[in-house]
């Protein structure tokens, strides 16, 4: 972080408070995602054809929930963390945490997603084309969230062993 602070004309304490504005950004970004789902899940078995899903869609819903409520925790305990660090000199450790959670949080997320998707085209279409679209779905959030953003991490800018970018803590 130093030679970021240095290369960037910034202290460390400016990096830190970039790196946790930018942090916070993205929390926005996935949170409001993460609430219109959990919001459609809740109201699902109050609907006139949840009492129609077999076992695979029930567990299906299950999955989707619980992924949901999980991503919905992950995405909100950095909040939590920096209230109860606040004023005590550990912004270092807020973004490192707030950094692992919102990774965990997005992988969660996408989990929920996919299952959703899984479980509404099952309903609209059958079990054959919502396990295709589900896959779809998957490999997609994989393929835009994982390897694109890993493959230019390790082949662009920024990629020699002691150069940091100061995106991380």
């Amino acid at each position: 972080m130093q030679r970021t602070a240095e290369l960037r004309g910034e202290t460390a304490d400016q990096v830190l408070d970039r790196n946790l504005n930018e942090l916070l950004q993205e929390l926005r970004v996935a949170f409001t995602g993460v609430q219109l789902l959990f919001a459609f899940l809740l109201t699902l078995p109050f609907q006139a054809r949840f009492d129609r899903l077999d076992d695979v869609g029930l567990t299906v819903y299950t999955v989707t929930l619980l992924s949901t409520a999980l991503a919905t925790l992950t995405l909100v305990a950095p909040v939590s963390f920096h209230r109860l660090v606040f004023r005590r000199r550990q912004k270092a450790a807020l973004v490192a945490v707030a950094d692992r959670l919102l990774l965990t949080g997005l992988a969660l997320l996408l989990l929920a997603i996919t299952s959703a998707t899984l479980l509404v085209l099952d309903v609209a279409l059958g079990r054959p084309p919502a396990v295709v679209g589900a896959v779809v779905v998957a490999a997609f959030g994989v393929v835009l969230w994982y390897v694109l953003p890993i493959r230019q991490r390790r082949h662009g800018p920024g990629t020699d062993a002691g150069e940091d970018d100061g995106d991380r803590p």
